[in-house]
């Protein structure tokens, strides 16, 4: 019986667990989803002779630091079964550390050939520094040679030699993957305190307002749109983001923590909420880890899937 000078009650605080999963993951299914990815075929375009080398192209873009290139290390070790590290990160600098525009082919088994997707790394996003928005819409449009290197001051100019002035639909980006690290976002579901969170975030992303980049990334988004470009979002860090996904990444879609900032990540670019994959990269792991494997092919999957549908649409569009 509660007195004046009674402690007020103190509600426990809410489990971080769902009951249930709200998204359903196949996770015995990991070698049928892997066998699909390496059994997909190339589409089949108008007549160009350019045209040799058939592929879906994938750019990925986002802030410095948040997993751009690690996702494409993680995509080569589940596809070549061995670990890979071709695309190089930087582990502990939080500003943008690919400079050149590259393109990153998966070899198959037999010598000389690859994968029909291909990844493009670009420089990371940054508040005032990083690659400019103008260079994102150019690489979309296949304007962007390989290996040119990305001025944070100016765009690609049409005089310059690596610009690409007739671009095939080979050169064009097929797909737009939007990727930021789960810790850079603002969440109420928190299982940590405050403090480490911010903490964190600012050490993931280095920059003084996460949501001026935000901005510039919503803003490439429309221009996607306008082209017609299929888009996507993954997140990244999820391990770090939540202790119970962390202990298990079988957690990830029981986390009301990981849940929250795929919506807060959807409000923020307006990508759809079944558009975005949260993700566990590989990173201090020297062994296969099938749960880890599986997020990342599901991801992978659907790009594949959104690429050939546009590349199809474009196709039939030309015929």
């Amino acid at each position: 019986m509660g007195g004046f000078f009674s402690k007020p009650e103190v509600k426990p605080p809410s489990p971080p667990l769902l009951d249930k999963e709200w998204r359903t993951v196949p996770w015995n299914a990991k070698g049928e989803y892997l066998q699909s990815v390496r059994c997909f075929e190339p589409f089949q375009p108008h007549n160009d002779e350019r045209n040799e080398d058939q592929h879906i192209r994938i750019l990925l873009h986002g802030p410095a630091g948040h997993g751009k290139s690690t996702f494409i290390n993680s995509v080569d070790t589940i596809v070549r079964g061995r670990m890979a590290g071709r695309a190089l990160a930087d582990a502990i600098g939080g500003k943008t550390f690919t400079k050149k525009y590259t393109t990153y082919k998966i070899k198959k088994g037999g010598r000389g050939t690859f994968y029909p997707f291909v990844f493009n790394d670009i420089m990371g996003l940054e508040k005032d520094e990083g690659v400019c928005e103008e260079d994102i819409k150019l690489a979309m449009m296949g304007h962007v040679k390989e290996g040119y290197r990305f001025n944070p001051c100016s765009k690609l100019s049409t005089d310059d030699p690596n610009h690409n002035t007739n671009p095939s639909l080979s050169d064009k980006v097929h797909v737009l993957v939007c990727v930021i690290s789960a810790n850079a976002l603002w969440s109420k579901e928190v299982p940590m305190d405050m403090n480490k969170v911010k903490e964190e975030a600012s050490s993931a992303s280095k920059v003084h307002s996460l949501e001026d980049i935000m901005k510039k990334m919503r803003n490439v988004r429309l221009e996607a749109s306008d082209m017609g470009i299929p888009q996507m979002a993954i997140l990244t860090n999820i391990d770090k983001a939540c202790p119970e996904v962390d202990a298990d990444l079988r957690n990830v879609y029981k986390s009301k923590y990981v849940k929250e900032k795929m919506e807060v990540l959807s409000a923020s670019l307006g990508i759809p909420l079944n558009c975005i994959f949260p993700v566990k990269n590989y990173h201090s792991e020297i062994a296969p880890n099938d749960d880890l494997e599986m997020l990342i092919l599901m991801a992978l999957r659907q790009m594949i899937n959104f690429g050939k549908d546009f590349v199809n649409d474009c196709t039939c569009a030309r015929d």
